[in-house]
């Protein structure tokens, strides 16, 4: 085995090792889109490990790294370039599946209107999409929409919102407030307690 050969080999497993699905800690994924509410991810983050035997793990979109440094959110994050790196060749793990396994609660809280659309529509053009594509709908997905008012009242947002639950995934509304782009209406993603306490309501351990 070459030298970068080994180095693919070792970076590979430590990426496996770090997604073990034993232990009794109930394992949430969360997913990060290009929304500026992306930026509260580092206190998401942070107030889903208060929880009581949590484990997290975040999968990022790169538009949404845009809006925060991933350097001061406290867990492991995936992106795009985690998934190609990984997979080189057949019988190589490929990332979406492995995260759809780990995970017991998918949690995609911004969902911009982009990756809302994709979704409804069943394209899987990133990592974050194609976990979502890969979901075991026996097990909760939580959405939470964040976009601009005009976006948020097109009608075809409804239509994608009632897709998602559909489907079975779990809304967690927007909110009114006066937004970044400073337009004031429906659209603000829900608050960082709201979302941690209706995550609370769908905590399960994992089955041994």
């Amino acid at each position: 085995m070459n030298e970068v050969a080994a180095l693919h080999f070792r970076t590979q497993h430590s990426e496996l090792d770090s997604l073990q699905t034993s232990g009794s800690k109930c394992r949430v994924l969360l997913g990060l889109t290009g929304s500026v509410a992306a930026l509260k991810a580092p206190l998401l983050v942070r107030q889903l490990l208060e929880l009581q035997e949590v484990d997290v793990r975040v999968v990022t979109t790169d538009h949404a790294t845009h809006f925060y440094d991933i350097n001061e959110v406290p867990v492991r994050v995936y992106t795009d370039k985690d998934e190609w790196e990984m997979w080189t060749k057949r019988c190589d793990p490929v990332l979406h599946i492995e995260l759809r396994r780990w995970a017991d609660l998918f949690v995609i809280a911004p969902l911009d209107a982009n990756t809302l659309g994709k979704i409804a529509s069943g394209i899987c053009d990133n990592l974050l999409t194609c976990v979502v594509r890969a979901w075991d709908t026996n097990r909760p997905l939580i959405f939470c929409p964040a976009m601009n008012t005009a976006m948020w009242n097109h009608p075809i947002t409804a239509q994608q919102v009632a897709t998602l639950k559909g489907v079975g995934y779990i809304e967690i509304p927007c909110i009114s407030k006066k937004l970044v782009c400073g337009d004031e209406g429906k659209g603000a993603m829900a608050e960082v307690s709201t979302i941690v306490d209706t995550v609370k309501q769908y905590l399960q351990k994992p089955a041994v």
